[in-house]
């Protein structure tokens, strides 16, 4: 496995898209060793949050791979569209998050991996959209349907239709990312700073709040708040409940323990 790296330093995985030859585009590789990577990150217990990149400075991932796409059947698309939409959906799901630092070009399937993250940072050279439409395709990585959630469904239809690519402040004037960086490297220890910063809260807390966000969004407001206050119910029913509250109480650090 080598197009697809983690390394984990003080409870941060660094996942990186490892392909820049081909701009971290992705095929079935790629997708294969991404989805064993987010497979290991979920069971890992070293792992509190997910930092995603992609390996140098010209792109994030610039998209699929177009000479493996082209030599796709339809049932082949299928699959293979349905292959990329479950490994992003592991990393909706995990109750761990997971912040994209998009350098570059973050295109097709790069942007769906970004949109697939909970919160995107971007460094000023980024640029972003889904040019499917300009190669007579379309999204087919979760694009049509979270990018419409994120941003309303005229703005996702004007992004794919036209095929544009937009800026890193022109995704942000749409609140598609929230933090612009001069460099990498200044993006990757903004990202690091606020992963230590999620870190420092109870870990099951945190993943029963990306649920409550996640699968709510879709519900009624009525049938969101009964959502929101089961899962309230069952963070009651946990030690690092009790030990947060009872830190607080005695004006002390909590020592969470994941239970």
């Amino acid at each position: 496995m080598d197009k697809v790296l983690l390394e984990v330093k003080e409870g941060i995985g660094y996942l990186t898209i490892n392909r820049p030859d081909k701009l971290n585009a992705l095929n079935n590789e790629v997708l294969s060793e991404l989805n064993s990577t987010i497979e290991n990150i979920n069971k890992s217990n070293d792992i509190k949050v997910v930092i995603v990149t992609g390996s140098g400075e010209k792109a994030f991932v610039a998209g699929a791979d177009i000479a493996f796409m082209k030599s796709l059947a339809p049932k082949q698309a299928v699959d293979f569209a349905r292959l990329g939409q479950e490994i992003l959906f592991k990393m909706e799901q995990s109750e761990k998050p997971f912040i994209a630092c998009v350098n570059g070009f973050a295109l097709g399937g790069g942007f769906e991996l970004a949109l697939a993250c909970d919160f995107i940072y971007a460094t000023e050279n980024a640029k972003l959209g889904f040019p499917e439409t300009g190669l007579a395709i379309i999204p087919g990585f979760g694009g049509t349907q979270n990018l419409s959630r994120l941003v309303g469904k005229n703005i996702a239809k004007e992004f794919i239709f036209t095929a544009k690519m937009v800026t890193a402040n022109d995704a942000k004037n749409l609140m598609i990312i929230s933090e612009i960086f001069k460099t990498k490297e200044e993006m990757i220890s903004y990202a690091e700073n606020t992963a230590k910063q999620i870190m420092k809260n109870g870990p099951i807390a945190v993943g029963l709040a990306k649920r409550a966000i996640a699968d709510g969004f879709d519900l009624t407001k009525e049938d969101g708040l009964k959502y929101e206050a089961s899962l309230f119910g069952v963070v009651f029913s946990t030690k690092d409940a009790e030990e947060g509250l009872t830190a607080f109480l005695e004006k002390r650090k909590p020592n969470y323990k994941n239970n």
